[in-house]
C-alpha cells in the first residue's frame, strides 16, 4: 500500500497540515519529511505533532486520535508499588545525566529488535536538552541510575517520549516524581502520545485529539522559559511518592 503524505521541505518554520488531516490508518500520521531542526520541532509539540520513524525511514510525523495523557493531579500508583515506594531509599532528580537516559531508552528492549531513536533523533533532542527544553527525569539508588524518562518541556506542557527501568519500578519512581513537581509548578497535564494498557494502570486517560489541541495552547503559551532543572527540581525521595 502506498500512502500519500505531505511532503515538508527545508524550510523550519513552514507549517505544518492541520493535526485534523492525519491519517485514521496508521492512526495519526499526518507528514514526511523536513528535518529535527529546533526552531521545527518546537513548532510541532506546540502543534500536538511529534516525530516518530524507525531505521531507513524519512521523518514521519505524528497526531494521533485519541491521545494518551497524565493529568497530574490523577496519578494512580498501583497498591503494590506504594507499598516498595514507601520503604525506598531511592531519590529523583532532573537533568543529571541527559545523554545517559536517552541512551538508556533507546537500547533495545529484550524480545525487540532496533530502536526508533536513531541518531538523527538523539542529536536533535540532545540539542533541545542543550537549549533548555528537553529534560531527563532520573531515579538513583545512591548514585546507580535505576530508571529514568525523558521529554520536551513547552510552556507548561511536557511531552514525554520514553523512559525505562534499570530496576524494577526504575521508570515509574521518574514518571511519579515528575508528575509531583509538575503539579507543585502549576503544571496540569503529560502527553504520553500513544494509549497502552500499561500507561492506563497508572492513571493515564485518553482525550479525543479535538479536545488535547484545545487544551494545548494555554499550556504551551503560559510564561515558564526553557532552561536546566536540576536545581529548579532539587531531589525528590521516592518514599515521598508513595501517597501519589
Amino acid at each position: 500500500m502506498t500512502l500519500r503524505l505531505p511532503w515538508l521541505g527545508d524550510e523550519p518554520l513552514a507549517p505544518f497540515p492541520p493535526a485534523s488531516e492525519a491519517l485514521r490508518h496508521p492512526n495519526g500520521l499526518l507528514a514526511a519529511g523536513g528535518d529535527l531542526s529546533l526552531p521545527r520541532l518546537l513548532k510541532a509539540y506546540a502543534q500536538g505533532i511529534f516525530p516518530w520513524y524507525g531505521p531507513g525511514e524519512p521523518i514521519l510525523w505524528w497526531s494521533p486520535d485519541p491521545r494518551c495523557v497524565f493529568h497530574t493531579d490523577r496519578m494512580h500508583l498501583p497498591r503494590r508499588q506504594a507499598r516498595s515506594f514507601a520503604r525506598s531509599t531511592w531519590r529523583v532528580v532532573a537533568d543529571r545525566d541527559f545523554p545517559a537516559v536517552i541512551d538508556a531508552c533507546a537500547a533495545p528492549r529484550p524480545g525487540s529488535h532496533g530502536t526508533w531513536i536513531v541518531r538523527e533523533m538523539r542529536e536533535a533532542y540532545v540539542a533541545l536538552h542543550r537549549a533548555g527544553y528537553a529534560h531527563s527525569i532520573e531515579a538513583y539508588d545512591g548514585e546507580e541510575r535505576v530508571g529514568g524518562l525523558y521529554g520536551v518541556a513547552v510552556g507548561r506542557m511536557f511531552f514525554a517520549e520514553s523512559m525505562y527501568s534499570a530496576r524494577s519500578g526504575g521508570s515509574k519512581a521518574a514518571l511519579f516524581g515528575l508528575a509531583r513537581r509538575l503539579r507543585e509548578w502549576g503544571w496540569p497535564l503529560v502527553d504520553a502520545q500513544v494509549p497502552s494498557e500499561h500507561l492506563a494502570t497508572l492513571g493515564a486517560q485518553e482525550l479525543p485529539r479535538a479536545e488535547f489541541l484545545r487544551c494545548l495552547p494555554a499550556a504551551v503559551g503560559a510564561h515558564d522559559p526553557p532552561g536546566p532543572w536540576g536545581a529548579r527540581f532539587g531531589e525528590l525521595p521516592v518514599a515521598a511518592l508513595a501517597s501519589a
